[in-house]
């Protein structure tokens, strides 16, 4: 019985006059037996110059033999067997799309071993031209993290995306309401006796709409008047899904404003949601049917038709505005750091810009007082 072979050991032969062939083991069959890797060139120095190369690559790797599949087959694998266990179902549907659509037309049956980051790099040149710089980065995260665990299978020597410059993001703009266009929704929510609540406690905390909407009347402490975000729901044909929060980080409490504090105090509680659907108090509130009372609020205010999210936004916007620093308005929102919510609320507009930076003004002022917002009381009672 021969004797195995490690990988990483190279020979070289000469096939003719002008011909030489290099080969190293980069790897075993299930059987024992070597996988090779071969280059070729046309002089003896020139193929020592390419096998050098090649050890350095594939040093210390022992692939296996199913590296030959395709970048098809492969995501296939990895989305089943590790990313389905790692995400929600709604997140896993996300990159699959973006898989099917974006990823597989393209490079889809090119072997896994012999994917460069050059081919990569023309993915994105490709992508660049029908989509935004945060959908192609989107796509960037999903291969590097595919290829990672390729990696760690023994199926590529290393990542080729690590030698790709990500594109960079370009979010869409986010509508802010100025002072008085927010004082105008103020007023018209004043006139909604069933969702006067929900919006005045969603533009006073921020919060995501599948957040708000599934807010429990435990999740509320009276008496602190602290609220804990604890998980999201989604509507999927006609079904309501509740999940954790988008990230770790989500999952927070937060101190509300003394105004919104006392509003949830006097709210009569009729389910154990804080906010439940109008028609059937045992349900939550479905996330659509609160989008599309935002569009009928604006419509009427004669308000831009802001999306719900830009709820969320304004709020932030205006926060930053007033003088709260960026590491507790993360905690607020729920970001994982300080740097993406400077990132993601680098705008403000133009009003906002002519205050005074310490100042609390206008709708922050009339919401959370004239001395100290509430998340600053909570900072000075634990120093």
């Amino acid at each position: 019985m021969s004797k195995r072979r490690p990988s990483g050991d190279g020979m070289v032969r000469k096939l003719g006059s002008n011909l030489w062939e290099g080969r190293v083991v980069i790897g075993h069959k299930a059987d024992g037996s070597s996988i090779f890797k071969y280059v070729y060139a046309n002089t003896q120095k020139e193929i020592s110059d390419k096998l050098r190369t090649l050890v350095e690559a594939y040093d210390g790797v022992d692939l296996r033999e199913e590296m030959r599949m395709t970048l098809a087959v492969w995501l296939e694998r990895w989305e089943n067997d590790y990313l389905r266990l790692a995400v929600r179902e709604n997140t896993w549907a996300k990159y699959h799309g973006s898989i099917v659509r974006h990823i597989l037309p393209h490079i889809g049956e090119l072997p896994l071993d012999a994917i460069t980051s050059a081919d990569i790099q023309k993915l994105y040149n490709k992508l660049r031209a029908t989509l935004s710089g945060s959908s192609v980065r989107h796509i960037h995260n999903i291969l590097h993290q595919a290829f990672d665990v390729a990696v760690s299978e023994r199926l590529i020597p290393s990542n080729p995306v690590d030698r790709v410059e990500p594109p960079k993001r370009n979010y869409a703009p986010k509508q802010i309401l100025n002072d008085e266009q927010l004082a105008t929704l103020m007023e018209e929510i004043k006139k909604d006796d069933v969702w006067h609540d929900f919006f005045y406690t969603e533009l006073t905390s921020g919060l995501r709409l599948g957040e708000i909407c599934a807010l429990k009347w435990s999740d509320f402490d009276e008496k602190s008047g602290k609220l804990s975000i604890l998980r999201t729901v989604r509507k999927e044909k006609g079904v309501f899904i509740f999940s954790d929060t988008k990230t770790r980080a989500g999952k927070r409490t937060i101190l509300l404003p003394q105004s919104t504090a006392d509003l949830l105090r006097n709210r009569e509680r009729i389910s154990k949601w804080i906010f439940p659907n109008p028609l059937k108090p045992e349900e939550p509130t479905n996330p659509s049917s609160a989008y599309n009372r935002l569009k009928t609020i604006l419509k009427k205010a004669g308000l831009p038709s802001i999306r719900f999210h830009d709820c969320r936004h304004t709020f932030s916007s205006h926060a930053l505005a007033s003088g709260v620093d960026a590491k507790t308005l993360a905690g607020i929102l729920g970001h994982t750091n300080a740097s993406f919510t400077l990132d993601t609320y680098t705008h403000v507009t133009d009003d906002m810009k002519s205050k005074a930076a310490g100042i609390v003004g206008g709708f922050m002022e009339e919401i959370f007082g004239k001395e100290l917002k509430p998340w600053e009381e909570e900072k000075k009672a634990r120093a």
